[in-house]
């Protein structure tokens, strides 16, 4: 660029010799100079203004080009609508051991509408109801007519119910893809599975995820994609599951019980091949939780592990084996059984008078409470309290359902001399069947802990001994003895050598104030067989009532027995054993031949 000299020599002479200042044609260069550096400057500054204008112009146009093509897309739910997110709608099967399917996912198609593209609502509303009568028809005509441009119908509809709607003819009704969790088997194992709902939902997707039982519990398992293709398998035996519930449910409403559960579980894994809770439900159709009401009365209520009671002389096999094992008695020791026993101001008092002394194992055979306390006096409440925490039952049971967590026996607040006492026949302690179950199989199986389980092969880990296996062996032969000459003879079953206790315990009321005169739970827990044990059944019923005789009879040995003899006759050639011989007693032999 030429720039203007401040003082042209041509001009300078010029201005002497008229005789003009010569300063002032430099001021005045100056000034032009600064006008022009000026008038560039504002120009610089208008084209860089122009430039971020066009750019600004661009960029909003870009936003309001992007929004109107959301305006125009299909509308999900919001709550799914997060950038990035994918829902993932896979999940993994649950087979039972022999590889049955228990709950798998089944392709459906979810049904939805869009009312700002529909041609006639007042017909389409009509046709919907007569598919789905659940429908309300006024609240279809108002969303339909109203502002709201997406609507939900149904979450999911079956293939014939997308065909009558499709023939509806109507464009604002639409369809998206999606899965749901079928359980094919409808209420059987109800309670193990517990069921699944809809997570996040979206129109052409939605996660499904467990609800309760096993289904909530291994929920992170089951939705891993990297892990879609192995199916979760369960130490459930389907058609053993199967025989019992129907065995179980004719038994609860012929002794007219309010509900009943059962559990079969191998003595030595501690893998549960069976587990019920009546009443029940449809995992398909899982019933919404009660809010009112006691718990026991709703069908989500899941007896097996929910149900918390005093289970009666179930709790004598254990104080019976813990003296034993502390050389307190052997099985021919006589016990005082002089009833009723006075301690203060309460009385224990026995079912019968055996008169005034039993062996020990009389006192199981015959069910002695008074003989049962002598002997956890002689315990003491520090060693009873030690022994029964070393079977499982101060803590909730560890099985792999979510309402397993909330099984926790109560205890009672001050382990008198009294509570000893009343523990050792199994009362003023309340515990869950599946905590008995777990405790018997650890006397069954030779006196290692059993920790229960519903998956089936893992491998199991020997629990630590709680009792010897000299100590296990007498417990079981006295169990046997229960059946075969006690208050279970109805259990014998030809071939397989039941042994078990029975357990009547007085049903306390709900809200507190005591127990009921005619409402028990009964038990009976049982083994077989008896001579090398190869499963634990327990069969508790809820205020069960036999009234074939002229009077009614509550008792476990006249209630909860039948049943379960009658679960073992039909289960265990289901799981492959065969009648046998019983083994005869030695010990008996001898005597004889004296």
């Amino acid at each position: 660029m030429i720039r203007t000299p401040l003082r042209p020599l041509a001009r300078i002479l010029e201005a002497r010799s008229r005789g003009e200042n010569p300063d002032a044609i430099e001021r005045e260069n100056i000034r032009l100079r600064h006008e022009e550096m000026r008038d560039r400057a504002r120009r610089r500054a208008e084209g860089r203004l122009l430039v971020l204008a066009v750019f600004f112009f661009c960029a909003f146009s870009l936003v309001g080009g992007r929004m109107a093509v959301l305006a125009q897309s299909e509308p999900g739910k919001p709550r799914t609508s997060v950038a990035g997110a994918s829902i993932l709608a896979q999940r993994a099967d649950i087979v039972d051991r022999e590889g049955r399917i228990l709950a798998t996912n089944f392709d459906t198609h979810s049904l939805y509408a869009q009312p700002r593209d529909m041609i006639d609502p007042d017909h389409a509303a009509d046709k919907l109801v007569e598919i789905f009568p659940d429908l309300d028809r006024a609240r279809l005509i108002r969303d339909f007519t109203g502002t709201r441009k997406f609507l939900w119908i149904k979450k999911k509809i079956s293939p014939e119910q997308q065909q009558a709607v499709h023939d509806i003819g109507e464009p604002g009704l639409l369809f998206g893809p999606r899965e749901m969790r079928l359980y094919p088997n409808g209420s059987l194992a109800a309670h193990v599975l517990g069921g699944a709902s809809f997570g996040r939902e979206g129109v052409h997707a939605a996660e499904v995820v467990g609800v309760a039982g096993i289904e909530k519990y291994f929920d992170e398992r089951l939705r891993d994609p990297a892990r879609a293709h192995q199916p979760l398998t369960l130490s459930l035996d389907l058609s053993v599951q199967a025989a019992m519930e129907r065995v179980l449910h004719g038994g609860m409403k012929i002794m007219n019980a309010k509900g009943a559960a059962g559990i079969l579980m191998e003595v030595d894994t501690g893998e549960v091949v069976a587990v019920a809770s009546l009443p029940d439900f449809d995992p398909n159709d899982r019933p919404a939780a009660p809010t009112e009401g006691n718990p026991d009365d709703s069908p989500l209520f899941n007896r097996a592990v929910q149900g918390v009671y005093e289970l009666g002389s179930v709790f004598k096999v254990f104080a019976v084996s813990q003296a034993l094992e502390l050389g307190l008695v052997n099985p021919d020791t006589m016990i005082n059984t002089q009833s009723p026993m006075q301690w203060g101001k309460f009385r224990i008092r026995d079912f019968r008078n055996y008169g005034p002394e039993l062996s020990v194992t009389k006192v199981i055979v015959k069910s002695s409470n008074v003989g049962t306390a002598r002997i956890a006096m002689d315990i003491g409440a520090a060693r009873q309290r030690d022994f029964l925490d070393k079977l499982g039952f101060m803590q909730a049971s560890p099985l792999e359902i979510t309402e397993a967590s909330g099984s926790a026996p109560l205890l009672p607040k001050n382990w008198s001399e009294l509570s000893t006492m009343t523990i050792s026949y199994g009362h003023g302690l309340s515990t869950s069947p599946m905590h008995l179950a777990a405790a018997y199989a650890t006397i069954a199986n030779g006196g290692r802990r059993v920790t229960p389980t519903l998956v089936h092969g893992a491998t199991p880990t020997p629990g630590e001994r709680v009792i010897s296996e000299t100590t296990a062996d007498a417990m079981r032969h006295m169990m046997r003895k229960v059946v075969s000459e006690g208050t279970a003879s109805f259990g014998e079953v030809a071939g397989y050598a039941v042994g078990g206790k029975t357990g009547t315990a007085d049903k306390p009321k709900a809200r507190g104030g005591g127990y009921y005169d005619d409402k028990v739970i009964a038990t009976f827990a049982s083994i077989f067989p008896a001579h090398d044990p190869k499963y634990v059944l327990i069969v508790t019923l809820d205020e069960p009532v036999e009234t074939s005789g002229d009077e009614p009879r509550r008792t476990a040995g006249w209630t909860a027995v039948p049943v379960a003899a009658e679960i073992i006759r039909r289960v265990a050639p289901l799981m492959g054993l065969r009648p046998e011989i019983e083994p005869a007693d030695l010990a008996a032999i001898r005597r004889a031949s004296n």
